[in-house]
């Protein structure tokens, strides 16, 4: 199920028409919405998963004619658009959640609901989870840990891991979350499973989440034509941060040296959320995966 999906539509105005970018097409949630929300809209669906694109492909089957599937990274967004011979868009969409079928699909690694190898790759090349908690050194995983899962035990956490590596490599999602609970049980009751920081702090460093969300943000002012709009849905802290930052700094323009203040013939963008839109309780109950989703938008000037 869309995340936000009214709210998407809202900020992204697909009845103005044109060419719009789904830069994480996943199922094709989104790209069906916007698509169907106006016959004259062309869209450009970008993915690294190729599993993905399959199913987006079954899902807009109808909209073939105006749809092109693109495989490939967001952090190369505009080099992807340009290869299809099309310039500036109206309208960009990022939504950076691990899709549901990620998630349940034990194969991929993504979740310790299942047990399963530690792969967590979106894309089908590069390290997996595993080659990184069986052969990156113990201060590179405390890094990992602290930086991207913001793991507060995450030096016991790596000395678990190494000591638990030494006797045999770590193959499996159940595998490593044991290791994680044993090395953080005595630390009571929590909400969430002990395991979800160290997961999500492997996920983002497999597939580069982070550098490749900066890299997507540095290109969008030059990809959006006038009056075109931006959505990006982030799930966890680092992610929201980056998209803040960098909309505030493309907001503000260039500020001058001496008095202080921006020139604002240099604004690129109007940021159209003072905060973040979060899912409403009734969106939340049917799809208890959008809790934690964060919509900022913004306008190009």
């Amino acid at each position: 199920m869309p995340v936000l999906l009214s709210e998407t539509l809202e900020f992204l105005e697909p009845e103005r028409g044109g060419v719009f970018v789904d830069c994480t097409l996943g199922l094709g949630g989104h790209s069906q919405a916007l698509l169907a929300a106006n016959p004259t809209l062309r869209l450009i669906g970008i993915d690294r998963d190729p599993v993905a694109h399959e199913q987006a492909r079954r899902r807009l089957a109808a909209y073939s004619e105006r749809v092109r599937f693109v495989q490939g990274e967001f952090s190369d967004v505009e080099e992807l658009v340009r290869n299809e011979g099309v310039g500036k868009v109206q309208g960009v969409l990022a939504d950076l959640g691990v899709s549901s079928m990620q998630l349940d699909t034990p194969e991929r690694g993504f979740s310790f609901r299942f047990d399963g190898p530690l792969d967590m790759r979106m894309g089908d090349s590069g390290p997996t989870a595993g080659d990184i908690v069986n052969r990156y050194a113990e201060a590179d995983l405390v890094r990992i840990f602290s930086e991207y899962g913001e793991e507060r035990q995450a030096r016991r956490v790596a000395r678990a891991i190494v000591a638990s590596r030494r006797e045999e490599p770590l193959s499996t999602t159940g595998e490593l979350r044991s290791v994680v609970h044993g090395a953080k049980k005595q630390y009571g009751r929590r909400r969430i499973d002990p395991a979800t920081q160290v997961f999500q702090a492997l996920r983002i460093e497999v597939n580069r989440e982070l550098s490749g969300l900066e890299r997507l943000m540095s290109q969008i002012a030059n990809l959006l034509e006038r009056d075109g709009r931006l959505v990006v849905i982030s799930y966890q802290s680092l992610e929201d941060r980056i998209v803040k930052n960098t909309l505030r700094d493309l907001a503000r323009g260039e500020i001058d040296e001496v008095t202080g203040r921006s020139h604002s013939e240099t604004r690129l963008l109007e940021v159209l959320t003072r905060k973040p839109v979060r899912p409403s309780e009734a969106e939340v109950g049917v799809n208890p995966r959008a809790r934690s989703a964060r919509l900022r938008a913004a306008r190009r000037l």
